[in-house]
């Protein structure tokens, strides 16, 4: 017999931006170091360079798309509450 399912717990809302912002400053970080190692870089390890500029752009991307998202959201909300 299965348990009654617990109710699901409150949304804490944050600034979503934050995340963003430390994921793309990691990235960013781990590609100056990529970029310092020069040379010392072995050729077959290189692919690591697309990566962390993958991760800054996906960054940059989801930090300027998250207030839109919440933005259009909100406005989903009062339009659905506006309807009887």
């Amino acid at each position: 017999m299965r348990r009654p399912r617990r109710p699901d717990p409150d949304v804490h809302e944050s600034d979503y931006r934050v995340p963003a912002a430390i994921g793309t400053l990691a990235w960013t970080v781990a590609l100056a170091v990529l970029l310092a190692m020069g040379d010392g870089l072995p050729a077959s390890e290189r692919w690591w360079i697309g990566v962390c500029l993958t991760g800054m752009a996906l960054g940059v991307f989801g930090f300027l798309y998250i207030p839109r998202l919440l933005r259009k959201r909100a406005e989903s909300e009062e339009h659905r509450a506006e309807r009887p």
